[in-house]
């Protein structure tokens, strides 16, 4: 098993942890990261553009000029898309981006995300973040404690204190457990774990 060390918010080290071996230390591969990110960005899209066809377009629906001896093309009303404010051809419609790809792909993608966040030491597991009152300062500076920036922080249980002090830290999000995924892994360098959300990690990947 891979031995990290256990850090408190002075960035001091108080103990070690032992990390599953069958969940920190998989071998990584780009195109099963690829496809589960993708797929997250995809269901992440509003889907909500939307155009008028012909017969959403109101006007007249009176014939312009006659059918023949003018000359000119078979001309019919003024909702043609052919003709400026006419009705728009093959144009988008709200619709659905997502898309589901198999659960064993997801919970892999998830294992090689933490996975490479290890091999690249960008893994931080916290003994414990207890902030008494709602004050950003003071989470910032156990963030510059932990020489760190462009953070995503995973907790084990709801901390109003602590989402509250980091909502307007730039580049930095706390996530619990349950809701850690892989594109918001690879999207921030440095992952903090605060030590019971490693064993709730553990639970919810080898189950």
């Amino acid at each position: 098993m891979a031995v990290v060390d256990v850090l408190n918010t002075k960035g001091e080290k108080v103990s070690e942890i032992e990390l599953a071996e069958d969940i920190f230390n998989v071998s990584v591969k780009s195109s099963v990261l690829h496809e589960v990110v993708t797929m997250q960005r995809a269901a992440r899209r509003s889907g909500t553009a939307s155009v008028k066809n012909r017969s959403d377009i109101v006007g007249s629906t009176k014939k312009l000029f006659r059918q023949k001896g003018t000359g000119r093309a078979r001309r019919g009303d003024i909702k043609s898309p052919l003709l400026r404010g006419g009705g728009v051809v093959f144009g988008p419609h709200p619709r659905s981006y997502a898309y589901k790809v198999p659960k064993k792909v997801r919970k892999l993608a998830l294992k090689m995300a933490l996975s490479s966040k290890v091999r690249d030491n960008e893994m931080i597991v916290l003994d414990r973040l207890d902030l008494e009152r709602v004050k950003t300062k003071d989470f910032v500076s156990i963030i510059k404690n932990l020489d760190t920036d462009n953070v995503l922080l995973v907790t084990d249980q709801k901390d109003d204190n602590l989402e509250l002090s980091s909502r307007n830290v730039p580049n930095v999000k706390v996530l619990r457990s349950e809701g850690v995924n892989v594109y918001d892994l690879l999207r921030y360098k440095h992952v903090i774990l605060l030590e019971p959300a490693v064993k709730a990690l553990e639970g919810r990947l080898s189950a």
